[in-house]
């Protein structure tokens, strides 16, 4: 969470697709109907951007990013689609994902940059997002889901109908960006993957191994599951269908296919690893802010998702979440008129307190149903409409929103977590916290013959991180490492 993308609005984008006929798909060939058109698919890739950017941020690397936009456009070019406008964006997320909006725009996470160990892996997910695009997948689904919720939790702050539908995934996903395909839009594009990525020399087989990291990820205790997974076919069956594509490709089209192992390693050498703390990071119960000085605890057993512009949590059993965000004001008065307003709030109670020395607004409230025009008024049922319970914080020269968020029916017994959660909103004052450096992934060369293992506790690793940088590097505890081969470890 920066301080500097606070400001950005949250909510869904919603998009109204009209049939617009029938259109050969320039993948298949086929004629099928067509829910969006090329202008129209364009247009959401431009309006749907700036709330990625806000949302997660960007990772700012020259280097990487250039050889992004290389890989980007060459694939691009040979694809099905090369008159698209294609972008390519690294966003600042530890989280391992890959995702593709339609109208040409592509993102990869630091983290999936991080865990990929050669240029082919890079390649072969890239074309599965191009293969995406090309393919339409997005305007054709059935279901008008081309962006579940960018700021989830945000988003049900301004759309409280969806808050019983998903609290699983706000539980869940917690944030993040994730197209739903169909199993056979994935199929599709591992197919385009394997295409691509060979005809801009690389080796997919390599794409075809990645999914064991990606298993690996999946089954680490402590570890986000990779949202690259999320609705993708089992990862196991994957590697053995890619596989299967790799040499079909191959042996219709022989070639010297590469997979630049060593070149890719030292591009990535630095990258950061795991959470930012500059922008906040969850330890022992805690979450601290150490650029805005700030703490406040995270209720036992919730779960949490930080990102550049706002921190959110969700209990496991889905009925109740919290979001921090940064209000709009100057003063406590001006960013409650200003939140009533912009939320249709229909504000229940409401007192001014202090927090730990900190003036604060406590607002409770349940959000006004849309009216559609020209339709009657529709009462709502307070058991489950959201309702909204708001701390707002005057900090160091901001104020801030803390919102806590259920079902009437829920409340209740959500409310004293909420009020325990903003009772302990208090200024960081610990050195630890506030000098913490992020760990970055460093490339460093095998000292020695030896196993995994023994390699990288020669290199200074922990024993408690083998596991976690064996999946870093795509190799098992005893595998076998040849003295002077690079290999990735974590540190400050």
């Amino acid at each position: 969470m920066n301080k500097f993308m606070f400001t950005c609005r949250f909510g869904f984008l919603i998009f109204l697709l009209a049939v617009s006929g029938c259109a050969r798909n320039p993948v298949t060939g086929k004629r099928e109907i067509s829910l969006m058109s090329t202008e129209q698919e364009i247009a959401l890739g431009k309006e749907s951007h700036p709330s990625v950017v806000a949302t997660m941020g960007l990772y700012e690397n020259k280097t990487l990013q250039a050889f992004m936009n290389e890989k980007g456009k060459a694939m691009a070019k040979i694809s099905h689609r090369p008159d698209l406008p294609y972008q390519f964006y690294i966003v600042d997320s530890p989280i391992v994902n890959a995702f593709a909006v339609p109208g040409g725009y592509v993102y990869f996470t630091r983290g999936i940059l991080a865990h990929f160990n050669n240029e082919a892996e890079f390649a072969g997910v890239l074309g599965h997002e191009i293969g995406h695009i090309t393919a339409r997948h997005a305007a054709r689904s059935q279901k008008s889901q081309l962006l579940s919720t960018i700021a989830l939790i945000g988003g049900a702050v301004l759309a409280p109908q969806v808050v019983g539908q998903n609290m699983e995934a706000l539980q869940q996903g917690l944030g993040l960006l994730s197209l739903k395909y169909s199993r056979d839009h994935e199929s599709e594009s591992d197919k385009l993957g394997v295409e691509y990525s060979s005809k801009i020399g690389y080796d997919a087989n390599q794409m075809a191994d990645f999914f064991n990291t990606l298993k690996r990820i999946s089954e680490s205790s402590g570890q986000a599951v990779p949202q690259f997974m999320s609705t993708h076919p089992d990862p196991g069956n994957r590697y053995t269908r890619v596989h299967e594509l790799a040499k079909e490709y191959q042996a219709k089209n022989p070639a010297n296919y590469q997979v630049d192992r060593d070149r890719y390693l030292r591009l990535i050498d630095g990258i950061m690893y795991g959470e930012d703390p500059k922008q906040g990071f969850v330890e022992n119960g805690q979450f601290y802010h150490p650029e805005l000085r700030f703490q406040f605890p995270v209720p036992s057993g919730w779960q949490s998702q930080n990102s550049p512009s706002q921190f959110q949590m969700a209990a496991k059993d889905g009925k109740s979440a919290m979001i921090l965000m940064l209000a709009k004001g100057n003063s406590l008065d001006e960013a409650a008129q200003n939140l009533v307003k912009e939320l249709s709030l229909n504000v229940l109670e409401n007192s001014k307190t202090t927090i730990n020395g900190n003036p604060a607004y406590v607002l409770i409230s349940r959000q006004q149903q849309q009216q559609q025009q020209g339709q009657p008024q529709q009462q709502q049922d307070p058991k489950t409409a959201l309702q909204i319970g708001t701390w707002l914080i005057q900090y160091n020269n901001a104020v801030y929103a803390l919102h806590g968020l259920s079902s009437g029916a829920d409340f209740s017994n959500s409310f004293g977590t909420f009020k325990q959660v903003a009772g302990n909103f208090r200024s960081l004052t610990d050195s630890d916290k506030l000098n913490r450096k992020p760990e970055r992934v460093f490339v460093k060369t095998a000292p020695r013959d030896g196993s995994f293992r023994d390699v990288v506790t020669a290199l200074g690793a922990p024993t408690s991180r083998v596991e976690e940088l064996g999946v870093l590097n795509g190799l098992k505890a005893d595998d076998r490492v040849t003295r002077g081969s690079l290999v990735k470890i974590i540190g400050r």
